[in-house]
């Protein structure tokens, strides 16, 4: 089956029938497509366990209360004042970026338009800010335990991390009198306040009921599985390392008085040939520029058909036209077959297939055909490059046979993103086509005397043919025939003339786009 449904299975058997999904982001700048891998792995199982009949529900953690690590390279020097305090409690940037005056947290700021995103691919949770956890005091009670276990949680850390903490290191970060976690130091705790002295000399105190302070990260990972009873939270590769934040979590989640959900690991998705997608690196396509050039349900696929445990290439390139094809043969010819005449192996493909097809849709239980275009994403790029006006790229496809009537949404919708691909610095340039007016020098010195006197003949021929896609072909196969050039070359001929260039989309398509006049014309050689 499925990873998603054999997921739910597996939880169903740990945990019973009622379960909560979870993921979570730290807003500290533009939240980039990598994100994602986490987002749609926890809401695909989510949408396999009410598949299952299982009450399930699907939580997003934003990890506000998270302070400013740094003066990222998109902020101006004057967030220096600002490190240290959480992202729900610092301004948003400007464009420019120094901080703004309207109110919008450094948290909101990045978050709504990654959750915009979100719900044009089907994605709908329930929101959680850590910061509001922690000031009504959905915390307080994890945090006074591990304030009592804190020699326990500093062995489980040191022993399973390897990492030696600091000599006053302490279970809960308090902010000090500047609103900042930095250089505040721990002197005692009477509960429910731990008390402190900040860099500046002030003292002060913390209420652990309030946003006053956090647990460490490891510390509060765990303690948040127990607080919102999480089942499961697929954890990226960096996390899930032996010794890593999930490792020292689950013992620490089991002293802190709650059930851990099982580990999950997850790969990166990268962007080709350029490795992982960082923000701090800039390395990255944010999930709404990746919704400008592909449809939403691309995007699920390409989460859907890989298995959690393998890396992802996100390429923009010929790869991209390759898996949105794959998709639109998938729906419309789904695999089939019953389990006695299927070996395993075809039985897994074919459940696989059928999962990531349907877990694809951007609203669950949607029907795939809804989504499909009828026309591959290769003749579509073909078609905007050749033609500047919708309608008569809706012509070509009456004409062509694609659709019978007036284009589907699905339709309308990938030629609008095919357009802001081609326009925009994605798109591949050996998919860029730009029909010559004149066969060109480069050509002329590229074609050989064998190639010139097929296209010499096919020009004869082509004065009778019907010109139909079916009928073109036919013509260029005979005359390809009869001057005895093989058939590479004689495509290698065509390109020339119609390029520049000795590659492209299909021929015999072009030559029925750009129309037997202005064909023949540049068969004039």
């Amino acid at each position: 089956m499925h990873w998603a449904d054999f997921t739910a299975q597996r939880l169903k058997k740990e945990r019973g029938d009622s379960q909560t999904l979870a993921s979570g982001i730290t807003p500290s700048g533009e939240i980039h497509l990598g994100n994602l891998r986490e987002i749609l792995t926890a809401e695909m199982i989510h949408r396999a366990c009410l598949d299952a009949g299982l009450e399930s529900r699907y939580i997003f953690i934003v990890d506000s209360m998270d302070p400013l690590r740094r003066v990222y390279p998109f902020l101006s020097d004057e967030y220096e004042r600002y490190i240290g305090h959480p992202l729900a409690f610092i301004p948003a940037p400007n464009p420019n970026g120094t901080p703004t005056s309207d109110g919008v947290s450094y948290a909101d700021h990045f978050l709504q338009p990654f959750l915009g995103a979100l719900r044009q691919i089907g994605v709908v949770p329930e929101v959680i800010m850590n910061h509001e956890t922690y000031a009504n005091g959905g915390f307080a009670a994890k945090i006074e335990s591990a304030i009592e276990h804190q020699d326990e949680i500093r062995e489980i850390i040191q022993s399973i991390s390897g990492r030696e903490l600091a000599n006053d290191w302490f279970p809960y970060n308090p902010l000090g009198s500047d609103g900042s976690m930095d250089g505040v130091v721990v002197t005692g705790y009477e509960s429910p306040y731990v008390n402190w002295t900040d860099r500046h000399g002030e003292k002060g105190k913390a209420d652990i009921r309030k946003a006053e302070g956090k647990l460490p990260w490891r510390v509060d990972w765990a303690a948040r599985w127990g607080i919102h009873n999480i089942s499961c939270e697929p954890a990226g590769k960096d996390h899930g390392a032996a010794g890593g934040s999930f490792d020292t979590g689950l013992p620490i989640c089991r002293l802190l008085g709650s059930e851990p959900p099982g580990k999950m690991v997850y790969e990166w998705i990268q962007l080709k040939g350029m490795g992982p997608m960082s923000s701090s690196t800039g390395n990255t396509i944010g999930p709404i520029e990746a919704l400008g050039l592909v449809p939403p349900e691309i995007i699920r696929y390409l989460i859907a058909r890989s298995k959690v445990n393998r890396h992802i290439d996100f390429d923009t390139g010929s790869a991209l036209f390759e898996m949105a094809d794959e998709y639109e043969r998938l729906v419309a010819n789904p695999p089939t077959g019953d389990d006695q005449d299927l070996n395993k192996r075809q039985r897994i493909a074919r459940d696989t297939q059928i999962g990531a097809m349907n877990l694809s849709q951007v609203a669950h239980g949607g029907d795939p055909a809804d989504s499909v275009a009828g026309v591959s994403f290769r003749h579509l790029s073909m078609l905007a490059q050749i033609k500047s006006d919708d309608d008569e790229i809706w012509s070509s496809l009456r004409a062509s046979g694609h659709i019978s009537n007036e284009p589907s949404q699905a339709l309308v919708g990938r030629l609008s993103r095919m357009r802001n691909w081609i326009d925009g610095p994605h798109f591949p340039d050996d998919a860029r086509i730009a029909i010559q007016s004149s066969v060109s020098k480069e050509a002329r010195e590229n074609l050989t005397s064998e190639q010139v006197a097929f296209l010499a003949e096919l020009r004869s021929t082509l004065n009778d043919c019907e010109w139909t896609d079916t009928a073109i072909v036919n013509c260029i196969r005979r005359t390809t025939e009869s001057v005895g050039i093989s058939g590479r070359d004689s495509y290698i001929a065509l390109y020339w003339v119609i390029l520049g260039k000795h590659h492209g989309p299909r021929a015999s398509s072009l030559m029925g786009e750009i129309g037997r006049d202005r064909f023949l014309d540049l068969l004039d050689i």
